[in-house]
């Protein structure tokens, strides 16, 4: 009998967990709503006045001052709208807790896997993804990481019941992670602290060549075993797909673009980019986009100034490159900060609409999805939301409403019921 006993009380926790972790994504758009009075962000570096906007089945079909109003009204009368802001290079939905083995899916074995897709481990349900809409972050980038080249990524939409309804762009690009002339030494080890020449570089970047050149050859046929690294790079040379390069140093970022051209990749995009300030001519000159680290950092070396990381995204667009923000090394948790690491630059000095582009207009189309989401448009996804104030300071992005391709969705986590919980809790002390 105790036994039957503890097996159900067992059952029941376990129940009882799932229904806790259990999102519920909000049903299809049935009718129009019209945002009123608002002040419109549009997400390319310009901002509508007292503006309208209307969207239908999923779609936005009016937006301006004094546009009719249709459906369901909203009165946003002193309140800011914004596309739905743009995560990109995270394991998002791959990586739940980091201590906890099982819930990892950001890393598989092997160093060069470019055919293992991102997309199939994601979990739509990821307590870390929900939380991230509160902040205005409805999309992401999710992508693999370790490794060489570490697998594929696609894009998502943060309210879904499973990774095939989230999927925005399917397979979107392949990630290299470029070794670094400089390695630290392995205290753990015997070896000195601090940086060494890595002896090894020209071997790893042989190794990256020369799979790079088998690849490509792999792409103009004549052969009929299947080689699935090989198949899986073919988008990358035909332009479907975009080469996302991880570097920082000046060498690592020369070194890496040349020889990712020199193998025929169509598209490039650098990510990371610590150094990138340093040789924005090289870049300009390729036409290379970056998804620059996130600002809220300390220095690397020694000699770099107190607030490169602050500063870094507006130098270079202050370059004439396309820059968007991405959270780099940091946590999964960190990427609801997205808004803020704009924020920063502003405080640097960049004009502030510029900076919602850094992670809107910009980002979309540094991922290539910027004819459906990134800015506000008549034809685009109804991907948007409503704040109480100026949603890169932390003190008024307060959310009143958000939609996913028109679908209102909610803005509830287990983060915001705890927070309701324990200020009801001191309230009445």
């Amino acid at each position: 009998m105790n036994i039957i006993k503890n097996t159900l009380s067992v059952l029941l926790l376990m129940t009882g967990m799932f229904v806790w972790a259990q999102q519920t994504p909000a049903g299809a758009q049935t009718e129009a709503i019209t945002i009123t009075g608002v002040t419109a962000h549009i997400g390319d570096g310009t901002v509508v006045e007292n503006c309208t906007i209307v969207f239908e089945a999923g779609k936005i079909t009016a937006l301006g001052s004094g546009e009719t109003t249709k459906g369901q009204i909203i009165d946003a009368t002193g309140k800011h709208v914004y596309p739905g802001f743009i995560a990109p290079s995270k394991q998002l939905g791959l990586q739940e807790i980091n201590a906890v083995r099982a819930s990892n899916d950001s890393d598989e074995i092997g160093d060069i896997i470019p055919h293992v897709r991102s997309l199939i481990a994601y979990d739509a349900e990821s307590k870390v993804v929900e939380s991230m809409r509160p902040n205005g972050i409805l999309i992401g980038q999710i992508t693999p990481k370790g490794g060489r080249i570490s697998g594929t990524s696609s894009i998502v939409q943060f309210d879904a019941w499973n990774w095939e309804d989230a999927a925005i762009k399917v397979d979107d690009g392949i990630h290299l992670n470029w070794p670094s002339s400089f390695r630290r030494g392995r205290w753990w080890m015997g070896e000195p602290r601090g940086l060494r020449p890595n002896k090894d570089y020209q071997k790893q970047v042989g190794e990256v060549e020369t799979f790079m050149q088998n690849a490509a050859a792999y792409s103009d046929g004549g052969t009929k075993e299947l080689n699935p690294a090989f198949s899986a790079m073919q988008g990358v040379f035909n332009g479907t797909q975009r080469l996302y390069v991880y570097a920082d140093g000046e060498r690592e970022i020369i070194d890496g673009i040349t020889l990712a051209k020199k193998s025929g990749a169509k598209s490039i995009v650098l990510v990371g980019g610590y150094h990138a300030y340093k040789v924005t001519d090289f870049l300009k000159e390729h036409d290379i986009p970056v998804l620059v680290q996130y600002t809220h950092n300390t220095p690397e070396f020694d000699d770099d100034d107190y607030d490169l990381p602050y500063k870094l995204p507006k130098l270079l667009m202050d370059a004439g490159l396309l820059v968007a923000i991405q959270n780099g090394n940091a946590s999964n948790f960190q990427t609801r900060n997205l808004p803020f690491y704009a924020g920063q630059v502003v405080g640097q000095g960049l004009d502030r609409e510029k900076a919602v582009q850094l992670i809107s207009g910009n980002t979309a189309k540094i991922l290539g999805i910027d004819d459906s989401h990134g800015t506000l448009a008549v034809g685009k996804s109804a991907t948007l939301f409503v704040s109480e104030g100026d949603a890169l300071d932390m003190r008024t992005n307060v959310l009143s409403h958000a939609f996913i391709d028109g679908r209102a969705i909610s803005l509830e986590t287990h983060q915001t019921e705890l927070w309701k919980r324990y200020s009801e809790k001191y309230e009445g002390e």
